[in-house]
């Protein structure tokens, strides 16, 4: 796994976070040493979707990335069901495609480019993933894509959303923020690398808080809704379609 070197040296002209070839290469490395527990989140998602998945009925992970929760699901997903990954970055696809041929993926999957903000048709679906993917959607299209989430999920459909998030409280998102640059400092990030992903990420990541993610999620329609993780600023939550 290539080590996540993207913002060790000075950048003279920043501009904002792209999931370009530099980036796809490292990503392995750079999501698991930014995102606490995203080991066992993977683990919990795969848990979770192979409960859920639907007989006859597909599996979408949005902003698929490098595929490694297509990867986890795929140990416990019911080898019968096939899986679509989407993300808006070739590069990304790339690698993902390497990967799942690397890990000896025989499952029938489907990889699509396309811009998950715009229309991209969502039908049969039985398990839905957002994984860390709807932070980077703008605001203004959010509650858009969750109802075209909801309309294309089959009864019972279930939806895997992981998000970083605010506090609910402004009081504490300071000292959230705080104990999670904390967590990257324990990984071996610079305080440079910390402040240009920072201000890279500043116009592209925008968190909402928990109350908004599931209020948006009750608004498109989903009966049930819970959180299955938390770590700070951090959130797993699932929701069902009736």
């Amino acid at each position: 796994m290539p080590e996540d070197q993207f913002f060790k040296d000075e950048i003279k002209k920043p501009s904002d976070f792209k999931f370009g070839a530099g980036v796809a290469n490292v990503f392995d490395d750079m999501v698991n040493r930014s995102v606490p527990y995203y080991g066992e989140i993977q683990r919990m998602i795969a848990e979770l979707a192979a409960d859920h998945a639907q007989k006859g009925g597909l599996v979408y992970d949005l902003g698929c990335s490098t595929g490694t929760t297509m990867i986890g699901m795929n140990t416990m997903v019911s080898n019968d069901i096939k899986f679509v990954g989407i993300d808006d970055s070739s590069e990304m696809l790339k690698k993902c495609e390497s990967k799942l041929k690397e890990t000896g993926f025989t499952r029938e999957y489907e990889l699509v480019c396309a811009d998950i903000s715009n229309n991209v048709e969502i039908t049969n679906a039985g398990v839905v993933v957002l994984c860390l993917t709807l932070q980077f959607v703008r605001p203004m299209h959010r509650a858009q894509l969750l109802q075209r989430i909801f309309d294309g999920m089959n009864p019972g459909g279930t939806l895997i959303l992981v998000e970083k998030i605010l506090a609910e409280d402004s009081h504490f998102n300071r000292d959230f923020i705080t104990y999670y640059y904390n967590y990257k400092r324990r990984n071996n990030y610079s305080e440079l690398e910390i402040s240009q992903k920072r201000e890279a990420l500043e116009n592209v990541l925008i968190p909402y808080k928990l109350s908004e993610n599931t209020g948006m999620l009750k608004d498109a329609g989903f009966a049930h809704c819970e959180l299955f993780f938390k770590w700070y600023n951090f959130t797993g939550i699932i929701a069902t379609k009736k």
